[in-house]
């Protein structure tokens, strides 16, 4: 509180992200050929790799725009847009594919009002696809935040994600 004026001030957030990030390209001496780290370095500190973040990152490794703009969307760990509080990647390899997994992602879809690589719009799921994930075996395959689970039905995964976005509209 001012005593003077008897008003709280607005306490100033500091953002420390970009200072950080500067930190990270600094330790690579700016060097072009350590975009991948500076580009997981943002993610980390962003959630996701907004525009501004990629055009500040051209400027100060010195590489074109279309550069650092194909690295970022040729890796799926790099995201362009922010992620939902849970993740729910389907598998579409081959194995998964045969047994089912198109099916699971039309069901999400429809049930959500989303598409692949989208979010709810309550910002609670982001469904994602992955090529393959390694559990051929247990096909098909869609990992909930890391968590593989295997034999999965559309329904049951429609099922867990309404459990996440607290069993409320979806």
């Amino acid at each position: 509180m001012d005593p003077k004026e008897g008003n709280a001030k607005p306490k100033e957030v500091v953002d420390n992200r970009k200072k950080m990030l500067d930190a990270a390209m600094k330790k690579n001496q700016h060097q072009p050929d350590a975009l991948i780290e500076v580009l997981h370095t943002a993610q980390e500190l962003y959630g996701f790799l907004s525009d501004d973040i990629l055009l500040y990152i051209t400027r100060k490794l010195k590489l074109p725009p279309s550069k650092v703009f194909s690295v970022a969307t040729f890796y799926n760990f790099f995201s362009l847009a922010p992620k939902g509080e849970h993740n729910c990647i389907v598998c579409l390899g081959t194995a998964c594919y045969v047994k089912g997994a198109a099916q699971i992602v039309t069901a999400v879809e429809k049930a959500n009002n989303i598409k692949t690589g989208d979010t709810t719009e309550d910002g609670k799921v982001t469904l994602l696809n992955a090529r393959c994930v390694g559990a051929c075996n247990i096909a098909p395959v869609v990992v909930f935040d890391g968590t593989m689970a295997g034999y999965i039905t559309p329904d049951k995964v429609v099922e867990k994600i309404k459990e996440w976005r607290g069993n409320g509209s979806v």
